[in-house]
């Protein structure tokens, strides 16, 4: 009777150790057809022959002047890529990492960026007209000449960016971080600068007709010579801001706070 217990019991722990073994087989050969997938796909979109390669790593690839009209890109790691002059329009790039890649004269015209990351990226002259890039990260990236109307940059990372001569028409960066960003000669007619964050930004001779910064930030910024007409400045705060020289004309700057601040005639406001 004892025996026959005993035997029961070993063969049930047994065929637990099988059932687990099992498990482990599935679960690694599933995680191998995924990478063989993947690698397959990856080949596939180098060689031209699909626009999908959501995920993959093509850090360091080449796809210069490449038609990618379209591509889904979503979350791939795309480091020091280079899509110079390449088309992206439309292309899918949600929280892709484009680190270091080159954009440069890229279009990327409605493209979908949204929380992708592009730490000192190139992006001179490249068009992101109506993309979407909301929580995008381009810390330091250099997007001078860069074509932004109407794209929505909201809640974006823009720190020490260089955006001089931008074309940014009605742009949304509503909630931005541009801090210590050169803006100077940039187009930001109507743009929504609301709550954003221009702490030692450089917007020398810029046109900022209509803009709308109320409740922002501009401490420290430099605003010497810019088209500030009929921009609103309600509740901003411009402590050691210098609008030397700048045209605010019919500006609204309602419940705004002055310290320091350098007016257009060159006078101090305490």
């Amino acid at each position: 009777m004892e025996f026959a217990r005993r035997r029961a019991h070993y063969a049930k722990m047994l065929d637990r150790r099988v059932t687990l073994i099992l498990s482990v087989l599935s679960v690694a050969m599933a995680a191998f057809a995924s990478c063989s997938a993947n690698a397959g796909q990856r080949d596939d979109f180098l060689a031209g022959r699909t626009l999908e390669c959501a995920h993959c790593d093509l850090s360091g690839e080449n796809f210069k002047r490449r038609d990618l009209t379209g591509a889904d890109l979503t979350g791939a790691i795309l480091r020091g890529a280079n899509f110079h002059d390449a088309k992206l329009a439309g292309a899918k790039l949600g929280g892709a990492d484009l680190s270091g890649a080159n954009l440069n004269k890229a279009d990327l015209s409605r493209a979908e960026l949204s929380g992708s990351i592009l730490h000192d990226a190139m992006l001179y002259a490249a068009n992101l007209d109506a993309a979407k890039c909301a929580t995008a990260d381009l810390t330091g990236a250099l997007m001078a000449t860069v074509r932004l109307a109407r794209s929505d940059l909201s809640g974006v990372i823009l720190k020490n960016a260089d955006l001089r001569k931008a074309q940014a028409a009605e742009v949304n960066l509503a909630g931005a971080d541009l801090t210590a960003a050169t803006l100077d000669f940039a187009f930001l007619r109507g743009a929504v600068l609301s709550r954003a964050k221009l702490m030692q930004a450089s917007m020398v001779s810029a046109e900022l007709t209509e803009a709308d910064f109320s409740a922002a930030d501009l401490t420290d910024a430099d605003a010497s010579g810019a088209n500030l007409r009929a921009a609103n400045l309600t509740r901003a705060d411009l402590a050691g801001a210098s609008f030397r020289k700048a045209d605010m004309y019919e500006a609204k700057v309602d419940e705004a706070r002055w310290h320091d601040t350098v007016t257009p005639d060159g006078t101090v406001r305490p």
